[in-house]
């Protein structure tokens, strides 16, 4: 409540109740120009040693004095209400000022984890995509398993969060052990789970909902990994091998496809006719947004990917669909593409994104296209995010070291 609420107090003696020469004391209390009275319980005053155009006890009489001493507490006790209430936010009126003075304030029911949780999930699903949705999911049923260990409950109030909570919930998901034949968490996997946790943590601070932010002097931990690519010679071999199945030599086209364009494999299955369109150049062009951040993603098609989009142009399951290609699920590419890896001699662990990884790298940066026009095409806000694709291929160093040797004659 703003300070600027209009609150005054005063005090009426009801002498139309008068009795043995006394009579009850109400309280006055003016809120936003809303008048609420109440009776003092317990105490009154006598008529002759009160004060009618002051509204309080007579300063020359012992009697009016007291009356006057004890006024001013009930005065002081309601300002107090009255500014812890404005310190809290909560909502003031006659009626709430009346009520924590007479102690009728029913204390509130603890906030649980599970109404954070079902807050957040009900605006997260008004701006996150599906797929982040499953993400926070995954780590909430993680939560609800941390509960049940730690506190043998399937909810916990929001105040038992704090800096412990957290550290537990860390050491809880490194040691983890799935029933199924996932391996166990590792470091970036753990934290992926606990950037999540603060983002709603954030939400519960946000709301007043808990006072401090656990998370502060927490630090949160990353490994730093190498993004796995593929050099040219193992794009050449994917690229070239034969397959006798159908549906391996379909997901080795859209595989090879992205690593020409540096599409995400949603923005791939995304794609439609339409988003085909002739460039400033006269040559194709891919204009779409990538579904995770709505970044446009504008895009010159090489011939490889050209040639790639010709051969489906008659493929009766995308036609259906309406899109350049045949719908397949993430999960089913990627265990396609282990069996391709096997089949093309390709000892990495080939897994979708590996394809916007290679274009970034073999295909792009290492053939000398600046890091800003990199950027641009993957649909990066930032430098910065692209910087993690820049790494110094051995060819790029043979390259320009032979032209050094070149220039130095």
């Amino acid at each position: 409540m703003k300070a600027t609420n209009r609150f005054s107090i005063h005090f009426k003696l009801r002498t139309e109740r008068v009795k043995d020469g006394a009579a009850p004391v109400f309280l006055g209390l003016v809120v936003d120009g809303k008048k609420t009275y109440m009776a003092l319980k317990n105490f009154q005053a006598d008529t002759e040693h009160w004060d009618k155009i002051k509204g309080g006890g007579r300063k020359d009489t012992k009697q009016g004095r007291a009356i006057n001493e004890y006024l001013d507490e009930v005065r002081m006790t309601l300002k107090g209400h009255y500014r812890d209430m404005e310190l809290s936010g909560d909502r003031i009126n006659g009626d709430t000022l009346k009520d924590a003075f007479l102690g009728n304030v029913q204390e509130e029911a603890p906030i649980m984890f599970s109404e954070l949780i079902a807050y957040h999930n009900e605006q997260a699903l008004a701006l996150l995509t599906i797929g982040t949705m499953r993400h926070y999911y995954v780590t909430q049923r993680y939560l609800v398993k941390f509960f049940k260990q730690k506190y043998k409950k399937d909810d916990i109030q929001l105040s038992v969060l704090n800096y412990k909570f957290i550290s537990d919930f860390e050491i809880f998901l490194h040691n983890h052990k799935p029933a199924d034949h996932q391996k166990p968490m590792e470091t970036n996997g753990v934290l992926k789970h606990l950037v999540r946790l603060k983002k709603m943590v954030n939400l519960a601070v946000s709301l007043s909902w808990i006072d401090k932010d656990p998370f502060k002097g927490f630090k949160l931990k990353k490994k730093k990994v190498e993004k796995e690519f593929l050099n040219e010679w193992e794009l050449s071999a994917l690229e070239n091998k034969s397959f006798d199945l159908e549906r391996l030599t379909m997901v080795r086209d859209m595989f090879v496809f992205c690593c020409y364009t540096g599409l995400s494999y949603v923005d791939m299955m995304n794609l439609k006719p339409e988003h085909i369109v002739k460039g400033i150049d006269a040559e194709p062009w891919i204009k779409t947004f990538r579904q995770k951040t709505s970044i446009p993603v504008n895009t010159p098609l090489l011939n490889r990917a050209q040639h790639i989009i010709a051969s489906y142009r008659c493929n009766t399951r995308a036609i259906a669909k309406g899109t350049l290609f045949p719908v397949l699920s993430n999960q089913k590419m990627n265990s396609y593409l282990k069996e391709i890896a096997d089949l093309c001699g390709v000892k990495k662990n080939l897994t979708f994104h590996v394809a916007r990884h290679t274009f970034a790298t073999t295909i792009t940066l290492s053939n000398g296209v600046p890091i800003e026009t990199v950027s641009k095409m993957l649909g990066h806000t930032k430098i910065a995010t692209t910087q993690i694709y820049a790494r110094v291929l051995e060819k790029k160093v043979s390259d320009d070291m032979a032209l050094l040797r070149a220039k130095l004659g």
